[in-house]
């Protein structure tokens, strides 16, 4: 049962606190090996002449993007049918498909705009991260918001590529930033909360990092690619 501070904002209950902190150790380890099948998929596409050439087709790249759409969707929608060794592949597969759609990345950016965004990255998702498992200010009313902003974010997107407008781009990316690291720092306290809500082990606290390894990975690629669009210098 949660319990409430003076400011009227819910607290991990007590008990549950080392169960929490072994879930989010495993919700962080296999962010990070996402984001390891990601980068190296995304290399070795990056260097290899065939693989480029796939990865640079237009149907083929469509067929990636829409597999991306289909396996997130299988995970977060279908994770209490799946075991987990099938959530797990599921996982693996999608990081891997998205390191092949993001390999001409590596090709249109320099070396040092990739590290300084990485970097940037890395620092604004470790910050909010940690804002959003130690804050007991209740984050859950921005959801809603959030949601509504992604909403207009991809429509703005869309609309500038037929604009093409060089100041909306701007925006967009700015905006993007900010949405994201927000979306971090509210996407880690949900995970928290639930995980100290649920009674998870075993198959289903694998299947619970694995879901919430999917909602920071997808915040973290997202805040990358915004932060590429602002700061970013092509070759």
């Amino acid at each position: 049962m949660n319990t409430m501070n003076r400011n009227g904002s819910f607290l991990y209950p007590m008990e549950g606190a080392v169960d929490l902190r072994s879930i989010m150790r495993q919700v962080y380890t296999w962010m990070v090996l996402g984001m390891l099948i990601t980068t190296m998929v995304a290399f070795f596409t990056a260097t290899s002449p065939i693989l480029i050439n796939l990865a640079t087709n237009p149907i083929i790249l469509l067929v990636a993007v829409l597999a991306e759409f289909g396996l997130v969707l299988g995970i977060s929608a279908g994770l209490n049918r799946l075991s987990s060794g099938v959530a797990t592949m599921l996982f693996i597969l999608y990081a891997a498909l998205n390191g092949f759609t993001l390999s001409i990345i590596l090709l249109a950016f320099t070396g040092a705009s990739l590290f300084l965004a990485f970097a940037t990255t890395a620092a604004l998702f470790g910050v909010m991260s940690v804002i959003g498992y130690t804050t007991r200010v209740d984050l859950s009313k921005m959801g809603t918001y959030l949601m509504m902003a992604v909403i207009g974010l991809v429509i703005a997107m869309v609309v500038n590529i037929f604009v093409g407008s060089g100041p909306l781009d701007t925006i967009i990316s700015v905006a993007g930033v900010l949405i994201f690291t927000a979306l971090t720092a509210y996407d880690t306290q949900r995970i928290g909360r639930m995980a100290a809500q649920m009674n998870v082990n075993g198959d289903s606290e694998v299947k619970f990092g694995i879901l919430g390894a999917l909602k920071l990975y997808l915040d973290f690629i997202n805040m990358f690619l915004f932060v590429l669009r602002l700061t970013g210098r092509r070759r």
